[in-house]
């Protein structure tokens, strides 16, 4: 009992970190809360990074990581940021959309909940997706690797040249595996263990 307490909570506290009240209307800042609502075009666009260009992710630097030297970074790290500011954007158009009637003033105070409680949460999300991504494309290469092998080899044995040079070479591996078959069932023959076995027989 005290278990389904403790959970309960910790999904309240998990759930209260993902709304925002205003003027007594419920507002999701978890952009993935409001998927009943989405298409299907809408939920791609949200969950697939580069849908926005790299000069309105930049603009947007500062904004949302003030606190930054962003010439300090790594290419991966500043990936990762660029990914969170993308997420960010697209859930303040998200809110906007579906709550078409909040000020500007309501939004900035939106905005500033959601840079406080959803900065690490989204930059979480982006360093999945990118590995995912990664994942896929390794797929993708693996599979088209295997396809050239194959389609090259397979061109290689329709050639007519090809043909004509193996066949005698499949003609000897079948003369060769017969003489060694032939030998074998001779020398089986003539050993006098193989005779004394027949002779027990009869």
């Amino acid at each position: 009992m005290i278990k389904s307490n403790n959970t309960n909570r910790k999904i309240t506290n998990h759930l209260k970190q993902d709304v925002i009240k205003i003027s007594g209307k419920t507002i999701f800042i978890n952009p993935f809360l409001y998927w009943r609502r989405f298409d299907e075009n809408t939920n791609r666009w949200l969950r697939e990074l580069g849908q926005m260009s790299e000069d309105q992710i930049q603009r947007n630097r500062n904004r949302f990581y003030p606190e930054i030297e962003w010439a300090d970074l790594s290419n991966d790290q500043m990936l990762i940021k660029d990914g969170t500011i993308e997420m960010f954007l697209k859930t303040l158009e998200l809110i906007s959309t579906f709550h078409p009637d909040l000020s500007s003033s309501q939004l900035l105070e939106v905005e500033r909940k959601m840079a406080i409680t959803k900065k690490i949460p989204f930059e979480k999300w982006v360093i999945k997706s990118f590995a995912k991504k990664r994942r896929l494309l390794e797929n993708e290469k693996r599979k088209f690797q295997r396809e050239r092998f194959f389609s090259g080899w397979t061109e290689w044995f329709s050639l007519e040249n090809t043909r004509q040079a193996i066949l005698p070479l499949i003609v000897m591996i079948f003369i060769s595996s017969f003489i060694g078959w032939s030998l074998g069932i001779s020398n089986n023959s003539c050993n006098p263990y193989f005779e004394q076995d027949i002779d027990q027989l009869n």
